[in-house]
């Protein structure tokens, strides 16, 4: 996208360039509605890991940003071509500092996605911004402050999850900091196999590791040397994120899983991290209820479309009744196939 043709006084939109990551980066550390999914790394992400077209739009005066917006492109002809803000990412949208970086950001989107004669736009915000687009009210998020005392936060989590806690730590679970996803990548492919969903690529960790280094943390739950389970999290300022999982078969009987997360809790406890973000879920889903069971109250994310081509909002996801078959089938296809087959097709969901 070229820029605006305005005096350079003026506001102007354009394409992020490799030399701008880092003072987009140091606007988002500084925008308090940030995320780490507004970061630049993403870009380079989401077109190595997948393939993807990216468009990370900026807003700046005088070469200081005033707004950025991270988009990306998926065209598939099983799933639609969207332009979206952003893919594989539970947060979105445009941040900006004033209402004027906000708008020509938002004509900007809405101008490329004619451009690439997309289905639709959409934006997947914490707060509304088009209420007068079609939304999605289907995912929630779950956020928490995490109390300077260690023993606060437990107390805090209700009697029964406690429980489970304690069962953990007297069976003499400990946690590990792994160096890579190597642990981490057979129990969550497993797990997403058990689910009957495709499976992202082992080179998307690996290239989330790379691009974010210490931001991108796994910690794995190991007892008598192996692994019961295992969580892939991302840390932004002072917020700390699991975003993906993986278990072995056996963790849920051994409270693995509640240890695991009880563990990342308290290890950003003691970093002085004051946010546990427990990332999004369906309503109505086993994670959904689990992260209420931990005491933490369900906010609604708001995914806004613009249409364009398509005729209603995209549903793609693994509760829509018309993809039981197809998950019921993936379940009984032999595992190594399906890490094999599941990135060509997970790389279109987004």
């Amino acid at each position: 996208m070229s820029t605006h043709s305005l005096p350079s006084s003026s506001l102007q939109v354009r394409m992020m360039t490799p030399a701008d990551a880092a003072r987009w980066d140091a606007f988002v550390y500084a925008c308090p509605a940030a995320t780490f999914f507004h970061r630049a790394g993403w870009s380079e992400v989401l077109n190595r890991a997948f393939g993807h077209q990216t468009y990370f739009l900026l807003a700046e005066i005088n070469n200081v940003i005033q707004g950025v917006l991270p988009l990306a492109e998926i065209d598939s002809r099983l799933f639609g071509h969207s332009l979206s803000a952003l893919p594989f990412c539970v947060y979105g949208g445009i941040l900006a500092n004033t209402d004027a970086a906000r708008l020509a950001l938002d004509q900007a989107a809405q101008a490329l996605a004619r451009r690439l004669d997309v289905d639709y736009l959409e934006y997947r915000n914490l707060v509304p911004f088009h209420s007068e687009w079609p939304s999605k009210y289907l995912y929630y998020t779950f956020r928490k402050a995490i109390a300077p005392e260690l023993e606060a936060n437990l107390l805090a989590i209700p009697n029964r999850r406690r429980a489970m806690i304690r069962k953990g730590i007297n069976a003499g679970h400990r946690s590990e900091i792994d160096a890579d996803s190597g642990r981490f990548f057979p129990l969550f492919a497993a797990n997403s196999h058990h689910h009957g969903t495709p499976v992202l690529p082992a080179k998307y960790f690996m290239l989330l590791k790379e691009v974010f280094g210490s931001d991108c943390e796994i910690l794995s739950v190991v007892k008598n040397e192996k692994v019961l389970s295992s969580v892939f999290s991302f840390y932004f300022r002072d917020e700390v994120l699991p975003y993906y999982a993986g278990d072995s078969a056996e963790a849920r009987d051994l409270a693995a899983n509640d240890f695991k997360y009880w563990e990342l809790m308290r290890r950003a406890c003691e970093r002085g991290i004051k946010v546990f973000d427990y990332g999004r879920s369906k309503q109505g889903t086993g994670t959904f209820d689990f992260k209420k069971n931990w005491g933490f109250e369900a906010q609604p994310l708001h995914y806004e479309y613009h249409l364009l081509r398509a005729k209603r909002i995209p549903n793609t996801n693994p509760l829509n009744p018309k993809y039981k078959l197809f998950i019921q089938l993936w379940k009984k296809m032999p595992l190594p196939v399906a890490n094999w087959l599941g990135p060509h097709i997970v790389k279109n969901l987004g």
